[in-house]
């Protein structure tokens, strides 16, 4: 039986723990990460009813519909990042307040549709883009604000990689535990 515990809840497969060294398979798998999450996110996602989808993940969490919102809103911005990376000398990238946008209405009352049709296009752009990097270009990086920590492009494809597959396992678990499957 899983544990219910407010970590587990948080953080059901753990926290990204990138690789000292990124072979290209590891890009490669990553990739096809973000390749699949599209398809595997709808269609967990797409037959839920308005109660299911406004349910939130785990006690004081965001909801099935603000988890999709805010993926969209994350992986929006990771391009982005992705963008300013390999087209700029590390530059400092800006952050965003990612809990006030889950509340914004867009987040919280629009159609799920919206930003499932939104990640399976921006993440066909995504792809396309990663699959025909250059060794150099996965090493370019762009610095985030919050500590000044430096990430590179591939280290960004695992965590994007890690992204969709937390988020994903907040809504199967708890689709598993309310027998929603």
């Amino acid at each position: 039986m899983k544990s219910n515990t407010l970590k587990s809840l948080q953080y059901p497969i753990g926290d990204f723990i990138c690789p000292e060294e990124i072979t290209k398979e590891q890009i490669k798998k990553w990739i096809k990460t973000l390749e699949s999450f599209p398809v595997k996110l709808t269609n967990i996602v797409l037959n839920l009813n308005n109660e299911q989808l406004n349910t939130p993940y785990r006690p004081n969490g965001w909801t099935v519909i603000q988890l999709v919102h805010h993926i969209a809103d994350s992986h929006h911005n990771s391009y982005t990042r992705f963008k300013w990376a390999l087209t700029e000398e590390a530059p400092i990238i800006k952050a965003y307040e990612e809990k006030d946008w889950a509340n914004l209405v867009d987040a919280s009352t629009s159609p799920v549709i919206l930003s499932l049709n939104y990640i399976t296009a921006l993440h066909a752009k995504l792809v396309y883009l990663l699959k025909g990097l250059t060794d150099e270009q996965l090493n370019r990086y762009f610095i985030h604000p919050s500590g000044e920590t430096k990430v590179t492009v591939a280290e960004n494809i695992g965590s994007y990689a890690w992204h969709s597959n937390h988020h994903y396992a907040h809504i199967k678990n708890l689709c598993e535990r309310e027998g929603w499957l």
